[in-house]
C-alpha cells in the first residue's frame, strides 16, 4: 500500500512543481506587470535624455514686433483672406536704420500689383528721432505737431497715394517709438504696443 502512496506522493510533486514553474514564468491573465528595478531607473533617466532640443524662446525675441503682431489680429486675418502675405525689412525713417523694428509690405506677391499696404513700427531714441524728422523735412515732407506725437508726412505733390485728407506716407514719432503707414489714417491700423 505504501507504493500508491508513493506513486501519488511523485505525481503531486511533480504537478505542484509544474504549476508553480509555470507561475514564475508568466503572470497571470488579469495581473498587471511590475516594473522591475532596472525599467523604473531607465524611467528616471529617460525625460533627461528626451529632453526638448529646442531652446526656450528668448523672452525679447517674443516680444520682437512682426508682421502680424504690429497690426490688428483682425486686419491680419483680413489680409490673410484676400491671400496678402508680408514681405519685412528692416525699419528706415531717411537715414537712420532701426534694426529693432520691422518695415512691412502686405500684399499679393504672387502677381504683379501695386496694390499694397505699408506698415511698420521701431523703438527708437529721441536723437535718432529728431535727426530723422529734420531730415525728412529737408525733403520736402511736413511735420505737424499733435495730440498722439509728431507726424512728418511726405509732400502730397510726390505721393504716390494719399487718403481722404491728402497724407501720404506718414511716421508719428511717440515717445520712444515711432509709426509708419503709406497714408497717415492707416496708422491706426498699426496696434503695436508703444512701450
Amino acid at each position: 500500500m505504501t507504493r500508491p502512496l508513493t506513486r501519488l506522493a511523485a505525481v503531486l510533486a511533480i504537478a505542484t512543481t509544474a504549476m508553480l514553474a509555470s507561475a514564475c514564468s508568466s503572470p497571470a491573465p488579469d495581473a498587471e506587470p511590475q516594473p522591475s528595478k532596472t525599467a523604473d531607473a531607465a524611467q528616471t533617466t529617460a525625460p533627461e535624455a528626451e529632453s526638448d532640443p529646442t531652446p526656450a524662446p528668448d523672452a525679447e525675441a517674443a516680444d520682437a514686433p512682426e508682421c502680424d503682431t504690429i497690426i490688428s489680429p483682425t486686419t491680419a486675418a483680413d489680409f490673410a483672406s484676400l491671400g496678402w502675405t508680408a514681405l519685412a525689412d528692416v525699419f528706415r525713417v531717411a537715414s537712420v536704420e532701426v534694426p529693432e523694428g520691422i518695415q512691412c509690405t502686405w500684399g499679393d506677391f504672387t502677381t504683379a500689383t501695386d496694390h499694397v499696404q505699408i506698415f511698420g513700427w521701431a523703438p527708437i531714441t529721441q536723437a535718432q528721432a529728431e535727426t530723422a524728422a529734420s531730415e525728412l523735412v529737408a525733403e520736402g515732407w511736413t511735420r505737424e505737431e499733435g495730440p498722439e506725437g509728431v507726424y512728418v508726412t511726405e509732400s502730397g505733390e510726390t505721393a504716390i497715394a494719399v487718403d481722404e485728407d491728402g497724407y501720404g506716407l506718414t511716421y508719428l514719432f511717440g515717445d520712444g517709438w515711432v509709426k509708419f503707414a503709406d497714408t497717415k489714417q492707416g496708422l491706426v491700423l498699426v496696434a503695436w504696443p508703444q512701450s
